[in-house]
C-alpha cells in the first residue's frame, strides 16, 4: 500500500524510504503536512499596522504582507519595569486548536511558533541593541532571552499535553543571517544561543515532535551545531546563497531539507529550463536515496 502523507514527511525527515518525495505545497493546496493554529491574534491598527501579543507594532508597506517590527517595547532597559511579558497559562493561546486540526488525519502535523529566540530579541529589543547587547550587556539579554524560552516550553508542554500523538513537529522561524554569514561568530552562537535552543529542542523531543527550523541568509557555519543539538528538518530558500554543492556535500544525509528553487534568483529571474535544472540539483545533492528531501514552496 502506498505510504499516508504522514508516512512519506516522517520517514523523508528521518531516512527511512519514503515512496515518493513529500511536497508541502499548501499555497497551491497540495501539501502532506497539516499547519495548525495557535496563540493569540494580533491586534489590529488599521490596514497597515497591528500589534502582536509579545507587544511589538508591525508596520506592512502594502496590505498583503507581513510587514516588518517597526516598535520595539523594549528598545529602552528601563521599559522592562513595566513590561507585560505573555503569560503561558491564558486560555486564549490554546482556544483555536482543536478546530484548526479538523482535516488533519492523516497528515504530518506542524506547529509553528513564528519568531523563536534571535527574531523575538529583535522584535523586543531592536537589532543593534540585540547585538551589542551581547558585549555590552549580557546579563540583561541573557534574562530577556531565557524568559523567552520558558515562555516557549510552557506554551508547547501546554499543547501536547492537551492533544496529545496529534502534532508531529514544532516548526520556528528565526532569520540567522546576512548574505554573507551568521550575524555573529560561531564561538559566540555557541556559548549563548546553543543552550537555549537545545533546552527548546529537547523539551519538544521529549513531547516526541521533530524540530523545523527556516533561516534565511548564508547560516552555513551554525549548521553543524544545529544538527548537534537535534534539529531535523531546515527551509533555506536561498540555495544558491547558501552554495547547493557546498551544503550538500556537508550535510547531506545529516539533516532533511525543506527545499525550493532560489527565491531571489532562480525563482523570479531563472528561465523555466534554469529552475528545472536547479531543482533536480537540489533532490540530488541535498537529498539521498533514503530520504531527506522535502518539496516546498515560498509564497
Amino acid at each position: 500500500p502506498m505510504q499516508t502523507s504522514y508516512q512519506v514527511v516522517k520517514n523523508a525527515v528521518h531516512f527511512k524510504s519514503p515512496d515518493r518525495i513529500p511536497v508541502q505545497c499548501s499555497w497551491y493546496g497540495i501539501s502532506d503536512t497539516y499547519g495548525v493554529d495557535w496563540g493569540k491574534p494580533n491586534t489590529v491598527i488599521d490596514d497597515y499596522n497591528y500589534t502582536d501579543f509579545w507587544g511589538c507594532g508591525w508596520r506592512k508597506v502594502r496590505k498583503d504582507n507581513m510587514g516588518q517590527i517597526v516598535k520595539h517595547p523594549l528598545a529602552d532597559w528601563d521599559n522592562l519595569g513595566e513590561y507585560q511579558f505573555p503569560d503561558p497559562k491564558q486560555s486564549e493561546f490554546y482556544s483555536m486548536i482543536e478546530s484548526s486540526l479538523v482535516g488533519s488525519e492523516n497528515k504530518y502535523v506542524v506547529i509553528t511558533i513564528f519568531l523563536l529566540i534571535i527574531d523575538r530579541l529583535f522584535g523586543l529589543r531592536g537589532f543593534e541593541n540585540t547585538l551589542t547587547d551581547l558585549y555590552l550587556d549580557r546579563q540583561k539579554i541573557e534574562n530577556l532571552a531565557d524568559r523567552i524560552v520558558d515562555f516557549h516550553i510552557s506554551t508547547m508542554n501546554t499543547i501536547a499535553s492537551m492533544f496529545p500523538g496529534r502534532i508531529h513537529a514544532m516548526n520556528f522561524a528565526d532569520d540567522w543571517g546576512t548574505e554573507r554569514q551568521a550575524y555573529v561568530p560561531v564561538e559566540l552562537w555557541d556559548e549563548f544561543f546553543k543552550p537555549k535552543y537545545k533546552k527548546i529542542f529537547d523539551s519538544c523531543k521529549q513531547n516526541g515532535w521533530d524540530i523545523w527550523m527556516h533561516s534565511c541568509g548564508r547560516i552555513n557555519k551554525i549548521i553543524p551545531s544545529l544538527i548537534d543539538i537535534g534539529l531535523d528538518v531546515i527551509n533555506m530558500s536561498q540555495p544558491i546563497t547558501n552554495g547547493i554543492d557546498e551544503i550538500g556535500s556537508q550535510f547531506a544525509g545529516k539533516l532533511c531539507f525543506q527545499a525550493c528553487c532560489d527565491i531571489q534568483k532562480t525563482l523570479p529571474f531563472g528561465s523555466d529550463q534554469e529552475i528545472e535544472q536547479e531543482a533536480k540539483d537540489l533532490i540530488l545533492k541535498w537529498g539521498t536515496d533514503k530520504g531527506g528531501i522535502i518539496f516546498s514552496d515560498y509564497g
